[in-house]
């Protein structure tokens, strides 16, 4: 068969696959095939812009419905794949309603899902997670009748309803299972400054808790119970615990897996050469350092590996090095990170918290390697640009908030 390039998610990463595919060139045919009722379309806004009325679903899409004709690319939503498997010429992938998908070469951007409450009272109406489109809908239906709204999770999804819920007059309580909030991206001081944001806008955050129930009434969700016996009023629950890789189908294929994610290199190649992985759904080397394996669940990630794996597919040898970025939108505060900053080993805080404009520049043996930065769009710009042309900003000149970052780069 001729040259098919089968594209297994329709999010930002599969629709950035295509749209490489088609700039660099290719000529053979481009399928995307999702499970969404949607096109490719934005999900950070989600949580933000959308849940506040601010965007609407036609501002989400990625690209309009024209651009997929004009460039020849195959879109195919409302299917989801159940099954791929290689033949002897070629792999064919199969939907659930039975319909085949060949293809020459596969990408798989299968991205993750919401990782799900376990415990008594999870199926009851209004619980809620916000991983896509219909989730936001639904919390929005509910969004008049909601008076008393619990976010089981303190991450950036949480936090965000959270701050849109609150903006809204609604009760607020965020609970979180560690000691503190977002504490898988950002470091300590940036963990408590938001502790002490939102219980100041009016907030509860109870930290180190664990949800051992959820009441109801007539199938609807009224309360959240704590394991020391507290129970928190609810009208609805929203459930950002974190995130679980879509790799069923790698490990259909014996692709390799690690911590439930497809294993590719620096060239998004995963065990089997005539397949590709990329965004949420693949675990790969740091791009920085080269050292260990990451998971990194972000726009930037899904958008720039995503080049990566289709300069892979059309056979070019293009390594992935981007600066990893992230960002986060809670109330009037805008947080943005830069690079990767576990295992720091000095820190230094730039501005003034109260303000709330500052940053954390975090290093490791003398070098930096990220950024915290809430408001301070000048000092996020500067880390980034340093990690990206691999200099450093020494930390003792950089303590002197006075002097701006981009001054003092060094190699």
């Amino acid at each position: 068969m001729t040259e098919h390039i089968l594209i297994i998610g329709g999010g930002q990463a599969g629709m950035q696959i295509a749209v490489t595919l088609r700039e660099e060139g290719f000529a053979g045919t481009v399928t995307i095939v999702g499970e969404e009722n949607h096109g490719p379309y934005q999900r950070p806004p989600l949580s933000k812009a959308y849940l506040a009325g601010e965007a609407d679903a036609e501002t989400l899409e990625l690209r309009t419905p024209q651009f997929y004709v004009d460039n020849n690319i195959v879109v195919i939503p409302s299917e989801k794949v159940v099954s791929v498997a290689w033949g002897a010429e070629h792999g064919v992938a199969v939907t659930e309603t039975g319909r085949e998908l060949p293809f020459t070469q596969l990408a798989l951007a299968t991205g993750s899902s919401p990782k799900l409450l376990t415990c008594e009272g999870a199926d009851l109406e209004g619980v809620l997670s916000m991983r896509g489109l219909d989730d936001a809908d639904a919390l929005k239906a509910q969004w008049d009748s909601i008076s008393n709204i619990v976010v089981i999770g303190g991450g950036f999804i949480g936090l965000e309803v959270a701050a849109v819920a609150r903006k809204y007059g609604k009760n607020v309580t965020v609970v979180h299972s560690r000691d503190r909030l977002m504490s898988r991206a950002v470091g300590p001081v940036t963990s408590d400054y938001f502790l002490d944001a939102h219980t100041t806008r009016g907030v509860t955050v109870v930290l180190s808790a664990k949800v051992t129930k959820l009441h109801g009434t007539d199938g609807h969700v009224t309360g959240v119970e704590l394991a020391d016996g507290t129970v928190l009023p609810a009208d609805a629950v929203m459930v950002g615990i974190g995130v679980v890789p879509r790799s069923e189908l790698a490990q259909q294929l014996g692709l390799e897996i690690q911590n439930g994610a497809i294993v590719v290199d620096e060239h998004a190649r995963t065990s089997d050469p005539r397949v590709v992985a990329c965004g949420d759904v693949a675990i790969l080397p740091h791009p920085l350092t080269g050292d260990g394996m990451v998971m990194l669940e972000s726009v930037q990630n899904a958008v720039d590996q995503s080049k990566v794996a289709a300069q892979t597919l059309l056979g070019r040898e293009v390594e992935y090095h981007a600066v990893p970025w992230f960002w986060s939108d809670q109330a009037e505060l805008k947080l943005q990170m830069a690079g990767l900053s576990q295992g720091f080993d000095q820190q230094v805080i730039r501005g003034n918290l109260a303000d709330d404009k500052f940053s954390v520049l975090y290093y490791r043996e003398g070098r930096i390697v990220a950024v915290d930065a809430v408001n301070d769009v000048s000092d996020y710009m500067a880390v980034r640009r340093a990690l990206t042309a691999g200099q450093n900003i020494p930390a003792d000149l950089a303590a002197d908030s006075s002097v701006a970052l981009k001054t003092i780069f060094t190699d």
